[in-house]
């Protein structure tokens, strides 16, 4: 009974964790790093509640234009509805894909993915989608973390590449999968909120 206890308290530890919404501290730090501004196009992919995004709206202006994706039906259906009732004239809600961002091509100044990335099953698609996604200069911040050692290689989504060694991405293999798609890898910040890192890359 014991070790059944341990095995549902971890689950319910990743569980929180997975789906721990950006605090404002965060997004106000992504916001500098990117640098949004008005009239700029920005993408939230695999938006979950839209916290990112949303933020993004108001940084961009009316002038601006902000897309949110979600593979997740019911997510993607909560987020048109947010988007309805607050009257959000610049935000629009697309339906992700497995391969494909399913943005417009080179539409995005810059593309944010938060605990996103390391539950690709299709890791070289998504890049050369991501990067067609972007305009020439656009950046691509991915928010993620190692693995880690509370969470098994069971919670991994079923299909991604073994090399993650469980639920997360070494900072390695994601730098080295971004620059094989053609990314130009610029900075990394190892001190992101939540024991996670910030990779920031550029289409060149």
């Amino acid at each position: 009974m014991r070790k059944r206890g341990q095995l549902l308290l971890v689950a319910l530890l990743a569980v929180v964790f997975a789906l721990a919404p950006a605090s404002p501290e965060e997004i106000g730090r992504l916001e500098k790093l990117m640098g949004w501004k008005p009239g700029q196009t920005i993408a939230d992919v695999g938006a979950g509640a839209g916290e990112i995004g949303f933020a993004a709206a108001k940084s961009v202006g009316e002038s601006g234009r902000v897309y949110l994706t979600e593979l997740d039906e019911k997510k993607r259906k909560e987020l048109e509805e947010v988007v309805r009732v607050r009257g959000l004239k610049n935000v629009t809600v697309l339906r992700a894909a497995v391969k494909e961002t399913n943005l417009p091509e080179a539409c995005c100044d810059g593309i944010v993915l938060r605990r996103v990335y390391h539950h690709f099953t299709a890791p070289p698609e998504m890049d050369a989608s991501l990067l067609r996604s972007l305009k020439v200069g656009g950046e691509l911040a991915v928010i993620d973390f190692p693995p880690r050692k509370w969470l098994s290689e069971s919670d991994a989504v079923e299909g991604v590449p073994a090399n993650r060694g469980g639920h997360g991405i070494p900072e390695k293999i994601l730098v080295e999968e971004l620059k094989a798609a053609g990314f130009g890898v610029e900075k990394v910040v190892e001190d992101w909120p939540e024991e996670s890192y910030c990779v920031l890359a550029r289409k060149l």
